[in-house]
């Protein structure tokens, strides 16, 4: 236990045969069951899981998939396991030990501290992220975090894409896991779902693993589409529920009149590079009128985000030195 709170640690584990012992190996003692969940691995995951020496004790629980289900699908299995056996936080860290243990304490200490609901690892803020993490993920990892700033609600969280997180039994009882984004948005999807139920989200700062034997399987360019998408369906879908269905707030007039004067800016943009191919010139009036409604476009959305920012500033306070205090672990 951690301070009288019940952990276990979800470990999604997919052809990790190589690196699956040292993840459980590296465990901290205070971590009361690993939950490994392989899910459908080709190789020899679960006979390595098998002849570990804790397996059979109360310490590792493993859960054979037996239909891929992705990562998102592996880590709901395990939220799922540890909402229905009165786990009091449930963190998730990789199955390619490419999460450092020395952080599992900061990760854990918002939520004992009753400051966050949820707890996100950030790599980037870091003084060796730049240098670790490969420049293409970290570029990548930075358009994504702010388009899911925009989708979600949680302007302060600036590593969206990690999995190493902390979450209480409050939220792992009001989010319904079995429609859970079960691929690599897993991530993006599940804080636009805790945005709706109001859970506080804190980022805390850890250290970015790379090159300890990992072996990928994200494809870059697929990956950023099919983000990029969920994220745009996760945006409309939060505005409707939150901020229609569940409490009207008049933000989403700012958003609708920002989309209707942007098509219309877009369509004055194509008429005018038109007209200038077309006569080599661009009347004055066609100038003005985009010019127009970009400006209220720009001006619309802006103020949406703004009202956005405020009405959630409270689910998402940035990380200071009170949200962590040290005490002696107890160990049981």
């Amino acid at each position: 236990m951690y301070h009288n709170h019940k952990i276990s640690v979800v470990v999604p584990a997919y052809n990790e045969e190589t690196q699956i012992l040292k993840v459980i190996d590296t465990m901290p003692e205070f971590v009361d069951v690993i939950v490994i969940i392989n899910d459908l691995s080709k190789d020899r995951t679960s006979e390595v899981i098998r002849g570990h020496k804790l397996f059979g004790t109360s310490k590792i629980m493993l859960i054979e998939h037996t239909i891929n289900q992705g990562v998102g699908g592996a880590i709901a299995t395990g939220y799922k396991w540890s909402r229905d056996n009165n786990i009091d936080i449930a963190v998730v860290m990789a199955g390619d030990a490419q999460m450092n243990p020395a952080d599992l304490p900061a990760i854990l200490d918002p939520i004992v501290n009753d400051v966050a609901d949820y707890t996100k690892g950030n790599r980037l803020v870091t003084g060796d992220a730049f240098r670790k993490i490969p420049k293409v993920r970290f570029f990548g990892n930075a358009v994504l975090s702010l388009l899911t700033k925009i989708a979600s609600g949680y302007w302060h969280v600036a590593d969206s894409q990690t999995g190493y997180t902390g979450i209480n039994a409050k939220a792992l009882n009001a989010i319904n896991w079995d429609k859970m984004y079960k691929r690599y948005g897993q991530p993006n999807d599940l804080l636009v779902k805790l945005n709706v139920e109001n859970m506080r989200v804190i980022d805390v700062p850890v250290e970015p693993v790379y090159n300890v034997g990992e072996v990928s399987g994200i494809k870059i360019r697929v990956v950023m589409f099919t983000i990029n998408y969920l994220l745009l369906r996760l945006f409309f879908w939060r505005l409707k529920e939150k901020y229609i269905i569940r409490n009207f707030h008049p933000l989403v007039f700012f958003y609708a009149f920002g989309f209707l004067t942007m098509a219309m800016s877009i369509l004055m943009f194509i008429r005018l590079i038109w007209l200038w191919i077309a006569v080599g010139s661009i009347p004055e009036i066609t100038f003005l009128i985009w010019l127009f409604c970009f400006s209220l476009s720009f001006n619309s959305f802006s103020f949406a985000m703004w009202f956005d920012y405020e009405e959630n500033k409270r689910l998402n306070p940035p990380m200071t030195s009170r949200d962590i205090v040290r005490k002696p672990i107890a160990s049981t």
